[in-house]
Order: C-alpha cells, then sequence, then structure tokens
C-alpha cells in the first residue's frame, strides 16, 4: 500500500520541511533538474526538484513526457518564480514509462483535430483537463441548484415508446433478428414479437416522463443520456449528448424564462467561483488562437469577460415576431448574407439566433411565442390560435442553449394540437389522463448540457466537451 497524498492536499495543507510521497504524470521536465508532475487533484502542476547527485542518470533519462512516476522527498517553500511550493526529490520511482518515439503526443501544442483521433490520450493535456473539471462542476451545479430550489431528481427511462420531439430521428431497440426479422400480415416488422412487445428507441427526452412527476411532486428534473440519429456533423452536433430537463406545476411561461435565466446564471457563476484556474488557462488559450485571426474574426470578449457579463446583465426577451422584424430589417437580411430564408412561419436557424445575439442586443436572448406549426403538440397554444407559448435562450457562438414551453393542460386543445400533428390519441392516452385527472398549469424546458460546458469553455467544437463523442461514423471506447 502506497503512503501517498495528493498534490491538491499538499498545496491545501502545506507541510512544509516534511517528507512526503506523490504520484502522477509528467508535463513537463526542464533542464533535467525540474519536473512539472500533475496528479488530477488540482488543476494545476506541482514542482519536483531533482538533484542529480541524489537520483541516479538511468531514472532521469526515463522521465518523459506523460510518464508516470512516484516521488518521495521534502516539501518545500519554492525559491523560483511561477510556484509557491516544490518538492526536493530524494527517490523518484517510474510507475510507467513512455517511449516518446512512439508516444503519439509530443510535448508540443497538438491541433483538436488530430487529439480527437488520440482520444485516449486527449485528458492527459492541460486543455482537456481543464475542459472536464469544469464539465464536473457544472453537472454538480446542476444538482445543487435544483436541490437548493426543492426540486426532486428523476431518473427518466433511457429506452422509450415515445417520440417527445416528434422529429423521428431516433435509434431503434431491438432484440429482433435484422436478417429475418417476424412480419405481420401487412409484411412490415411485427415489433409484438420483440422484448418489449413494441416498438422501442433511444429517448430523445425525458419531458414526458417529466410531466408526471411534476404533476405529483411539483417540482422536478431529469439530468440523463439523450439521443438523435440525425446524420450532422457540423460542430454543434452529438448523437449521443445529456439534457437537464426541469418541470414545474404551476409554472407559465413568464415563470419558466425566468426559472432559466437564473439557472445559466447560476452555472456560470458556480464555475468563476470554483474553477477560476481552469478558467484562466482556457481564456489565455482562446487569446493565443486568436491572435492570427482577422480582427474581425476575433471575439469582443475574452472567455471570461463574457462569462462575467452573463452573469452580471438581464436577458433580452423578445416575441418571434419581433425577431423576424428585426432580422427582416438587418444588413444581412438586405445584402442577401444570410444562408436560410427569414419569414413568419419559418424557425429561426443558427445563423439568425446568433445574429440576434451577437449583433444586435449583444446579450443573450430569449425569443417566445413561436408560431404553432414549427412547434411539438404539447406546446400551449396562446390565444391567437397561431403561436404556443414557447420559449428559446439563445447564447453568443451557440446560438440555442435551451428550448422549452408552458405545456398544455387543456384537454380538448391537445387533442385537437395532436390530431394535426399525426398523433393518434390511444399512442398517448396516459398523456391525456394527465390532463383528465387532476391536471394543472405546468412548464418546463431543456437544457443541453454540452452547448452549456462549450460556451463556457469556450470551445470551438461540442465533440471537444464530452469525454467520448459519438457522431455518425464515431463509436470508439
Amino acid at each position: 500500500m502506497y503512503n501517498r497524498t495528493e498534490i491538491a492536499s499538499l498545496l491545501k495543507n502545506q507541510p512544509v520541511g516534511e517528507k512526503v510521497t506523490v504520484m502522477g504524470w509528467v508535463r513537463a521536465f526542464r533542464n533535467n533538474q525540474f519536473i512539472a508532475l500533475h496528479d488530477g487533484s488540482d488543476s494545476g502542476t506541482l514542482q519536483i526538484v531533482v538533484d542529480p547527485e541524489k537520483i541516479d542518470s538511468t531514472i532521469t533519462r526515463r522521465i518523459g513526457f506523460h510518464a508516470c512516476i512516484m516521488v518521495t522527498g521534502s516539501f518545500q517553500h519554492s525559491q523560483g518564480a511561477g510556484q509557491q511550493f516544490e518538492i526536493h526529490a530524494d527517490v523518484v520511482e517510474i510507475l510507467g514509462d513512455n517511449d516518446l518515439e512512439k508516444y503519439p503526443l509530443q510535448p508540443k501544442k497538438q491541433t483538436m483535430e488530430f487529439l480527437r483521433q488520440k482520444a485516449h490520450f486527449r485528458m492527459r493535456t492541460q486543455t482537456f483537463s481543464a475542459v472536464f473539471k469544469i464539465r464536473h462542476a457544472v453537472a454538480f451545479a446542476v444538482h445543487k441548484f435544483y436541490n437548493d430550489r426543492g426540486f426532486y431528481y428523476l431518473h427518466a427511462p433511457i429506452i422509450t415508446g415515445s417520440d417527445a420531439e416528434g422529429a423521428g430521428e431516433m435509434f431503434r431497440v431491438t432484440m429482433l433478428s435484422p436478417d429475418k426479422p417476424p412480419l405481420n400480415e401487412e409484411g412490415k416488422v411485427d415489433f409484438t414479437k420483440d422484448f418489449f412487445g413494441k416498438a422501442t428507441n433511444l429517448t430523445v427526452s425525458g419531458q414526458l416522463q417529466g410531466e408526471i412527476a411534476a404533476l405529483a411532486l411539483g417540482k422536478i428534473y431529469t439530468f440523463g443520456p439523450t439521443f438523435r440519429a440525425e446524420n450532422s456533423n457540423t460542430p454543434r452536433h452529438l448523437a449521443e449528448f445529456w439534457m437537464i430537463e426541469p418541470e414545474m406545476a404551476f409554472y407559465d411561461i413568464i415563470d419558466n424564462m425566468d426559472l432559466a435565466e437564473a439557472f445559466c446564471k447560476y452555472l456560470i457563476s458556480y464555475v468563476l467561483e470554483h474553477n477560476a484556474i481552469d478558467l484562466a488557462f482556457l481564456d489565455q488559450r482562446l487569446k493565443e488562437e486568436e491572435k492570427n485571426l482577422p480582427t474581425d474574426k476575433r471575439r469582443e470578449l475574452g472567455l471570461l469577460e463574457q462569462l462575467e457579463f452573463v452573469v452580471n446583465n438581464d436577458f433580452v426577451r423578445i416575441t418571434y415576431d419581433e425577431a423576424v422584424s428585426i432580422l427582416m430589417q438587418s444588413k444581412p437580411y438586405k445584402k442577401g448574407q444570410f444562408e436560410f430564408p427569414v419569414e413568419w412561419g419559418r424557425d429561426l436557424q443558427a445563423e439568425h439566433e446568433r445574429y440576434l445575439v451577437e449583433k444586435e442586443f449583444k446579450k443573450p436572448v430569449i425569443v417566445r411565442n413561436y408560431p404553432k406549426d414549427i412547434k411539438a403538440f404539447y406546446m400551449r397554444l396562446n390565444d391567437d390560435d397561431k403561436t404556443v407559448a414557447a420559449m428559446d435562450v439563445l447564447f453568443p457562438g451557440i446560438g440555442e442553449v435551451i428550448g422549452g414551453s408552458q405545456r398544455e393542460e387543456r384537454e380538448s386543445v391537445l387533442l385537437d394540437r395532436m390530431e394535426q400533428s399525426g398523433i393518434h390519441p390511444d399512442e398517448m392516452d396516459w398523456y391525456l389522463d394527465l390532463r383528465r385527472f387532476g391536471g394543472a398549469p405546468h412548464s418546463g424546458f431543456g437544457l443541453g448540457f454540452e452547448r452549456m460546458v462549450q460556451f463556457i469553455t469556450g470551445m470551438g467544437n461540442i465533440r471537444d466537451v464530452i469525454p467520448f463523442p459519438r457522431t455518425p461514423g464515431n463509436a470508439e471506447f
């Protein structure tokens, strides 16, 4: 059994003069004398001072980049610049050699594309170490936010027989033979012979199940993996991603927007407070990356400045009507620079959302009251009979980070909307029961976890904020 102390514990307790043992991976080895050691417990590294008269050269020659070592020595105040403490090594032991001639990562800057190809090593880099520590912090903050506000955490099913989004882009779950599946009288696959006795898929949302719980417990939230079989290779899409979906009884659309804004600000504030070192590193990384970009391609605010700006300012709130009007009066629209058309009745595309956030208001924007024909059947119909009480929260650089609505609690209206959407009432009879028996006004939304982490870390590709990305043609590990 090793008598090991984590670096974070040493930096906190500062046992100056005591003999300690640490283990970790080598981030750098300068002048055959100074090792930057990282063990994952702290965002930084601890300097190890190697005395050639104490440590045999056969050992020091093996201290390569990302080699794993154990060091025993005296914990001391550092006389050099850049660190407060260091260990003067008495013993260095190699726990895991690293042959730099064969190791795919080198002690130099690597591209994100290359690191995605070597994803089993990328967490060892300082960039991804910072990203995934922040991801952890955001996840913890999610639970703390809702727990402190009296919400209950619900585990929604991953396997489902319903398509909450109505998009149809779902992964099938089946035990039937792909070569010779049983067929019914119509010659179609007979899913009554399948494991669950019906067609089932991986979930795209826990919302519908969340409504069941909200109409019994008052306020709940789900936080789990969701799946979308969308053949998209953009920097904004994943086939497997995580969603946070609160559902609240007795909340209208205004209450819903208030909660969404407070939630976003809380997550960012939590990371600003608890991950300052990681954010400072990522902020500097972005500044270095943008040095060679044209001025018009650079961020107007640094990463830290942008995060603090979002926390300290109210989100702009506009209607869909106002959004379309602003877009149609914009220079990009008049000069034909938008790729996608702008007209009432069409959904807003990412380029439109980013224009509203980054050019028009320069703040996060909440757009509400979308046309009913472009939104899901469960969203509450407004009195104008044209729009629904839906809302999207738009962030700079990301576009939509939250989508939600007040849910339709009136059974007759919901039946009409289901018919218009081609959904047979028998398929959703349990959902209608929630309206027939003790129904209540209620609202909810979904926040794309990876999109929020992407915004907070400033990473340019959503694949770089999830440990093991699932995308078209890629299911490694």
